[in-house]
């Protein structure tokens, strides 16, 4: 067809009439006289064929509810389900599927990159011994001049716990915590288990030779441990320091002998980190 409808607009400039035209090729006149109009616009080519596509769709939504979604989306900062809850208890009938498209659509909806590597879940091992199970994560200080980090890590076992802080959260400050962590402590590392940030992606499980797994996700019971010890040391240290690299690493081992050494926990019948590693040791 658009070669058929360049022939009629050739034959047209030739001198033939549009009459002449639809009778030669045995098409309506008023077919002829819009292909002539079109190949004036575009020249000596064929000239396609239109989409039938309609432009709107009967049932879109107007623009007053794809205005509502995405001021809600802003206003409230959280997923496409809670923003539809939202909408609906205001009277706004709107389908979950819509809310989802029209977040999609204009760009805010948090996405999985493309570029961070999959890995593979392995079963949590049972705690039966100092280093069988421990927990790492990250703390996000904010500062004047942007963040800070502070990692921290706990044996589930003992209790013993470490941490330091570091300007950035990447891979390199992940693995170069867990080397002083190993120094620092009288067991071995048999499994580390992290969240799914990107300082504990599949490059810093190639890179610190121990059993990594990560954390179940909407499971927040798998790293209970690690998220009450956060909860303990910004109580009772990071909340009283500047906000500063160098001080915290200063002050965080004064508190870490004290969390480790003469700290009582409930979670170990009232007991230290280090009398339940030297009784361990002890045994064997």
């Amino acid at each position: 067809m658009p070669k058929v409808r360049q022939q009629a607009a050739d034959l047209v400039r030739r001198g033939w009439s549009t009459r002449k035209v639809a009778r030669y090729l045995g098409y309506s006149q008023g077919a002829v006289v819009k292909w002539w109009k079109r190949a004036e616009k575009i020249g000596h080519h064929p000239i396609p064929t239109l989409s039938s596509r309609p432009n709107h769709h009967p049932r879109e939504l107007d623009d007053k509810k794809i205005h509502a979604i995405v001021q809600k989306r802003f206003e409230l900062r959280r997923s496409s389900e809670v923003v539809h809850k939202a909408l609906t208890e205001e009277g706004i009938s709107v389908s979950i599927s819509s809310v989802k498209r029209t977040l999609d659509r204009k760009g805010l909806l948090k996405k999985r990159s493309l570029w961070k590597r999959l890995h593979l879940g392995k079963p949590r091992p049972d705690v039966l011994n100092t280093g069988d199970l421990v927990q790492v994560d990250t703390i996000h200080l904010m500062t004047k001049f942007g963040r800070i980090y502070v990692f921290t890590l706990i044996d589930l076992y003992s209790r013993w716990a470490f941490a330091r802080c570091y300007d950035r959260a990447n891979v390199r400050n992940a693995v170069d915590f867990l080397r002083r962590a190993k120094l620092e402590s009288l067991f071995q590392f048999r499994c580390i288990q992290s969240d799914h940030g990107s300082e504990f992606s599949q490059h810093f499980t190639e890179r610190i030779r121990v059993s990594h797994r990560h954390s179940r996700i909407r499971k927040p019971n798998d790293n209970a441990h690690i998220e009450r010890f956060n909860r303990t040391i910004q109580e009772e240290c990071l909340d009283r320091l500047p906000k500063d690299v160098k001080i915290i690493n200063e002050k965080l081992p004064q508190y870490l002998k004290y969390y480790n050494e003469k700290r009582y926990h409930f979670g170990i019948n009232l007991k230290t980190p280090m009398q339940i590693i030297k009784e361990v040791n002890t045994s064997y």
